[in-house]
């Protein structure tokens, strides 16, 4: 397996696609569609002894622009199958209806959230003004947990990992030291991934979110291959220090609420990130959201039309953001 680095100059940058060669030569992932990334997948498939007319199957973790962006015109050029989960297909294969959906959601989250006129025309432009990042449609095959897909001289797992993204799945393999995987961004070596903010279509994103986290955390992966950066030699640990640091986030929030509540997302945000630009006005309320949600779910968080306050009952946060353990 040869993984191959991309540049990523408009979301968070560093971003990687993975060559399995063989058989069936696969790529997992494909970078978004810039002039810069296009060149930076040539060269890297070159430096491997590969064109892009050699790929048999591409494999997407999940449908953000800078892991499919490039995928129908790879696909154009090489015949590749290019397979994602069901839960992202409608939005890789460019579906009028599942992209009007994701936009009506999007625009509802906003009034709700509480977003004001200027951060809201700003994240509005920046959205509507990236659409083409996302590239030319594709023909997908929908996969859903647990299929199996050839690739290279192996095959790869189907591992169903919601909550960055509805549809984000790991794709697991029999690696030298035990079983691997490429993760996409259900893990990743730095940043923590946004949840509740990068795909508005995921229900109660924070629990399932923790969900996948303990899912990835029992798998007990040798290694994980992430969307962004360096690979990760302790994935179940990583997943562990996320999970952590959504607790503490989780006590942040009521912190706010206790000091500043009754309080919309946006709000809640501000106290937590301060001012926001650009994606970071979807993804700081976003999240905000993502652990209001989760309380009010639990019963400590009441909510009043768009705002929330803390409710008058014991809170115990070890049990509201449970922590996986860990086997090694």
């Amino acid at each position: 397996m040869e993984r191959i680095r991309l540049g990523n100059t408009v979301f968070e940058g560093r971003n990687n696609a993975y060559l399995i060669p063989g058989e069936r030569p696969t790529l997992v992932d494909v970078g978004v569609a810039t002039d810069s990334v296009r060149r930076d997948l040539r060269d890297g498939l070159d430096a491997t002894g590969h064109e892009i007319s050699d790929l048999d199957a591409i494999v997407l973790t999940h449908w953000h622009a800078d892991h499919t962006g490039l995928a129908g015109e790879l696909q154009a050029e090489s015949g590749a199958d290019v397979y994602v989960h069901e839960g992202d297909a409608g939005i890789v294969a460019g579906d009028p209806e599942a992209l009007d959906a994701e936009r009506q959601i999007r625009e509802r989250r906003f009034e709700e959230w509480g977003i004001p006129d200027g951060p809201l025309d700003e994240v509005t432009s920046f959205l509507d003004g990236h659409v083409e990042l996302q590239g030319d449609a594709v023909d997908v095959t929908t996969v859903e947990d647990g299929d199996r897909i050839a690739a290279g001289d192996g095959e790869l797992e189907v591992v169903h990992l919601p909550g960055h993204a509805a549809g984000l799945s790991a794709f697991a393999f029999d690696g030298d030291d035990g079983r691997e995987a490429f993760v996409g961004d259900v893990i990743l070596p730095k940043y923590t991934p946004n949840v509740g903010g990068a795909d508005l279509r995921v229900d109660r994103p924070l629990e399932t979110y923790l969900d996948s986290l303990a899912r990835l955390a029992d798998a007990d992966f040798t290694r994980a291959w992430p969307g962004h950066r360096d690979p990760i030699d302790d994935p179940a640990g990583r997943a562990r220090v996320i999970a952590e640091h959504h607790r503490e986030r989780t006590e942040r929030v009521l912190s706010v609420l206790d000091e500043h509540g009754p309080a919309d997302a946006w709000t809640v945000s501000a106290h937590l990130f301060g001012d926001l630009s650009a994606i970071h006005i979807l993804h700081g309320p976003g999240e905000a959201f993502a652990h209001l949600d989760h309380l009010v779910a639990e019963g400590v968080v009441e909510r009043d039309g768009d705002e929330y306050l803390a409710a008058d009952t014991e809170v115990d946060v070890d049990e509201l953001v449970p922590v996986p353990e860990t086997k090694r």
